[in-house]
Order: C-alpha cells, then sequence, then structure tokens
C-alpha cells in the first residue's frame, strides 16, 4: 500500500523561528525558500513543508499530522519543551499491538501535532 500521507504544510507565524524549531526537534537540516509573498522549508523526505503565506494561520484546533521521531518521544518532547513548544498529551501507547507510542505537542507557532515512536 502507498503512504497515505503525500504532502503536508505546517503553517507559521514566524517563519524562520519554525524552521529553527524543526530542524533542532526532529535533528534535520532544512533551510527556508523565499517566493515573495511565500516562505517554504521542504522535509527532506519530501512529504511537506513549514509555510509561511498568506491565508496561511497556525491553530491548535485543526487536523493532527503525527511526525515519526528521530529517535524517542521522550528526547524529542525534551527537545520540545526546550524549544518553546508544549507537550499536551504524554507520551501514550498505541492499543494496536506492535504500533508503538504517541504523543500530542504545540509546536513554536501554536500548531498542534502529534508523535509517532515505531517499536
Amino acid at each position: 500500500m502507498e503512504k497515505i500521507i503525500s504532502w503536508v504544510e505546517i503553517p507559521t507565524a514566524d517563519f524562520d523561528r519554525a524552521v529553527q524549531f524543526y530542524n533542532k526537534v526532529l535533528k534535520l537540516e532544512m533551510t527556508g525558500e523565499d517566493f515573495g509573498t511565500e516562505k517554504m522549508a521542504c522535509f527532506p523526505s519530501g512529504e511537506g513543508a513549514i509555510v509561511y503565506a498568506p491565508g496561511y494561520a497556525p491553530s491548535h484546533n485543526g487536523v493532527i499530522v503525527s511526525l515519526l521521531v528521530p529517535d524517542s518521544i521522550d528526547l524529542t518532547a525534551a527537545r520540545i519543551e526546550e524549544l518553546g513548544g508544549k507537550i499536551t498529551h504524554a507520551k501514550t501507547m498505541i492499543e494496536a499491538e506492535g504500533k508503538g507510542y504517541f504523543a500530542v505537542f504545540l509546536d513554536s507557532e501554536g500548531n498542534r501535532l502529534g508523535l509517532h515512536e515505531k517499536l
């Protein structure tokens, strides 16, 4: 089966702060590109981007997109808190056998997202 999620755009209020937040939290090296009224920093996997554009507004009530953590939810959660984000739902085992753990957080821009840790 192909991936269900093909592209995700995470809106920002402060583009540079958001890119720094995700680079440090997920141990990435994204760089932003300026397209005039729009700025974008693409995830290296090609599945989405951090975006600043007219009409894009961070929200903590929208759809939850879960990001696969590079090490563990515990270590990732510590980086999130250190960088001004907030864990809103602590690490929890997913009830389906063998699916790992999840947590929910608010990023530096106020977006609500999920974390996923595979077993």
